[in-house]
């Protein structure tokens, strides 16, 4: 699966999954299509990748 990415420099291009995480973060990316709309970088929620190093408590969500 591919997702289509406009860069900052208006370069439009297909990304797999992990490279659209690391033109995110280098803070490369303009917006990105999700299956029913644009989002916009800075604008639009995006999901973190990556867990809060900090957290010290259980991890809540893996447990029944």
């Amino acid at each position: 699966m591919t997702i289509q990415v406009e860069l900052i420099d208006g370069t439009i291009c297909r990304v797999a999954p992990k490279g659209l995480d690391l033109l995110l973060g280098h803070q490369r990316v303009l917006r990105f299509r999700r299956s029913n709309s644009w989002v916009l970088v800075g604008r639009d929620p995006i999901r973190a990748n990556s867990r809060n190093p900090h957290y010290k408590g259980p991890e809540r969500r893996l447990n029944p």
